[in-house]
């Protein structure tokens, strides 16, 4: 069986090793993509001083508007902390999505950039899609169902067949010859990230396949159909009433329906059926990614459902778990060291077994 098994972990490593090397080393910026993000520009980040009160949120889309030409607000982004920037991603006239940061006590804006420019977007496009679209996201899924087979048949191939020979799996003879230290990385510290890895695969597959996020569902809630996250709206046509403090109103009522300190997003619309999305996350929560939605009226403002955090279904509960668990964010950065570790490692796998088999005697 082992000697199966070797074969198949040989050609299908062989196989998907380019793609898993890819994924893996943007994985690993992706861990820490706020960091790295907020180093290198800033102006997306904090601003220079921290004077209140704030400009409202109109006041800066009436600027964007105005001075930039941007003709649709695609989402709007406010943060807790006091330092943060307002970050709005709008179309221009040409039909560019823009990125602007926008220093929320004067509301000038300090930087703007087309959104799928931005280095870490190309990134992630890279890992999730190898920039090929829905062709390379079935090839990212596909590779990781392999690498998931890897990581399996590699657990077996380690497994030492004696108990005395244990030691000598779990240690790296680092003395020895080039050939056998390679051996020993490739399958001691294989066996050390094994179950990380693992977790960081699977979960990884809900990006790739519906049927992987579907069987999620399935397990927690007993259906495969997913809540949907859209709701029509009620007015359908424009009533062309005063537009005054429009997002304001928006961003007041969702403080109000949820007091907790969070972070908020406001996502308005691709069409012209449903209504405008907000979600807020709860920062006074220690796992991360816990959010309550609402939603409001796209003309006038008026709240028309909310979705506590607390009555979403254990499906979607545990689908909101999945990003924290992917990126090692959960427990903050000591998982995040972790799992930039093991991904950096990942990346090596590829190398270190090609070049086992290309140095092998037969």
């Amino acid at each position: 069986m082992k000697k199966n098994i070797g074969k198949l972990h040989l050609w299908l490593g062989l196989g998907s090793g380019l793609v898993v090397f890819i994924v893996a080393l943007t994985g690993s910026l992706l861990v820490f993509e706020d960091e790295i993000d907020a180093y290198v520009n800033p102006e997306f980040y904090t601003v220079a001083t921290v004077a209140a009160p704030k400009k409202t949120i109109d006041y800066c889309v009436a600027i964007l508007q105005k001075q930039h030409a941007v003709e649709k607000i695609n989402r709007i982004y406010t943060f807790n902390a006091p330092d943060r920037t307002l970050r709005i991603l709008g179309k221009n006239t040409k039909g560019k999505s823009i990125l602007f940061s926008i220093d929320p006590y004067t509301g000038k804006v300090l930087a703007a950039v087309p959104q799928k420019s931005r280095f870490f977007s190309v990134v992630l496009d890279l890992h999730r899609h190898l920039i090929m679209g829905d062709f390379g996201k079935f090839i990212t899924g596909c590779s990781a169902l392999i690498f998931v087979f890897l990581l399996i048949s590699g657990m077996i191939l380690w497994w030492p067949k004696k108990i005395k020979h244990l030691k000598q799996r779990l240690t790296v003879k680092w003395n020895a010859s080039f050939k056998r230290v390679n051996w020993d990385f490739h399958s001691t510290f294989g066996f050390y990230s094994f179950l990380v890895l693992l977790i960081i695969c699977l979960t990884g597959l809900t990006w790739s396949f519906k049927w992987f996020e579907s069987g999620i569902y399935l397990l927690a809630d007993g259906t495969t159909k997913k809540p949907s996250t859209k709701v029509k709206n009620p007015t359908k046509e424009d009533p062309k009433l005063n537009q005054t403090a429009f997002y304001d109103r928006i961003l007041k009522a969702t403080d109000s329906i949820f007091p907790y300190k969070g972070n908020t997003q406001i996502r308005m619309p691709n069409d012209s059926i449903n209504s405008i999305f907000v979600i807020k996350e709860n920062l006074e929560k220690a796992v991360p990614n816990q959010a309550s939605a609402a939603y409001f009226d796209r003309y006038t403002a008026k709240n028309i459902e909310s979705r506590p955090y607390e009555l979403f279904s254990t499906g979607d509960k545990v689908r909101r778990l999945i990003y924290p668990i992917h990126t090692g964010s959960i427990y903050g950065y000591p998982t995040k060291i972790l799992a930039f570790l093991v991904c950096l490692f990942a990346a090596t796998l590829p190398i270190s077994g090609f070049l086992i088999w290309l140095g092998r005697k037969k």
